[in-house]
């Protein structure tokens, strides 16, 4: 199947109740938890901007408008930074507001990750796009998304990411059986939805970015609900796989699990030591903490 390989297009599925983060998601969207000084979501967003993406759809739900308005223009809050002076604030508010163009779909009911892609299919058109998951915080001097743009470029097949995770872990990743075709390219053989440790074919679990083709909506239309009446995305991808190749990619870069409590306190420490302005004030803060 020949598909176009150029990606403007980028969906981002926002409509998850955010459990793991109770009460602090019960009336704030999960994706707007701040890391450092800005919402999950923004660090996905210019991960996006930078990879040459041209549009953005995401997909939300009940109680999720904070994320609409993040990306939208704030006139009373431009005009009190205005006639403050705070010229600084009010430039990377003006920033945000005018990063790309943005499309809202609501995804009425949270049927899994396979059932928010397939509400995106009038959106995307019939091109290839990308899906970027707020949870996974990648941090490397190449955008992840974009590293995955170049693979489906030379193979114009869906590209899913993927990081190595300890064997004890493997039981909560969809984890992937491949052979490695180039360096860090595998193309995939099977995929399993969080096997047993020992039971895993791999340590290569499949993470929060994917390169897709418009013919996932038919395997996901396809796809019967799984547990909790849930269509999951992996399922429509191994259904995929009999009629074309999938690949995965071990892309070059750190990656948070910002959906997990620990792994949102890593990357916040991290992502705190490295700021310009917070950072050798919180090392040092650090260094005097107590065992």
């Amino acid at each position: 199947m020949k598909t176009d390989e150029t990606v403007r297009k980028a969906v981002f599925p926002a409509a998850g109740l955010g459990t793991r983060f109770l009460p602090a998601t019960k009336a704030s969207p999960k994706e707007m938890l701040p890391l450092v000084d800005k919402p999950l979501i923004q660090y996905g967003v210019e991960e996006a901007l930078s990879s040459g993406i041209e549009e953005i759809v995401v997909i939300t739900g009940r109680g999720k408008r904070a994320i609409e308005d993040h990306f939208d223009v704030s006139f009373e809050l431009e005009h009190e930074l205005r006639q403050k002076r705070k010229f600084k604030l009010l430039a990377e508010v003006e920033r945000i507001s005018g990063m790309v163009d943005f499309s809202y779909i609501r995804q009425r009911n949270a049927l899994g990750l396979g059932h928010a892609i397939l509400c995106a299919e009038r959106a995307v058109n019939g091109d290839p796009f990308a899906v970027i998951l707020s949870d996974d915080i990648i941090d490397s001097k190449v955008p992840a998304t974009r590293q995955m743009m170049k693979v489906f470029k030379k193979y114009k097949d869906p590209v899913i990411a993927i990081c190595e995770v300890d064997e004890a872990s493997v039981s909560s990743y969809g984890i992937i059986d491949g052979v490695e075709v180039e360096e860090g390219v595998y193309q995939i053989r099977d995929l399993v939805e969080k096997p047993a440790p020992g039971a895993a074919p791999s340590n290569l679990a499949i993470i929060g970015r994917y390169i897709l083709t418009p013919d996932i909506f038919d395997a996901l239309r396809r796809t019967k609900p799984g547990k909790g009446g849930e269509i999951q995305l992996t399922d429509g991808l191994r259904d995929l796989m009999a009629s074309r190749p999938l690949y995965a990619f071990k892309f070059k870069g750190t990656r948070y699990d910002a959906g997990d409590k620990l792994g949102f306190l890593k990357a916040t420490v991290e992502y705190a030591l490295r700021d310009k302005e917070l950072g050798p004030a919180f090392r040092e803060y650090l260094r005097g903490l107590k065992k």
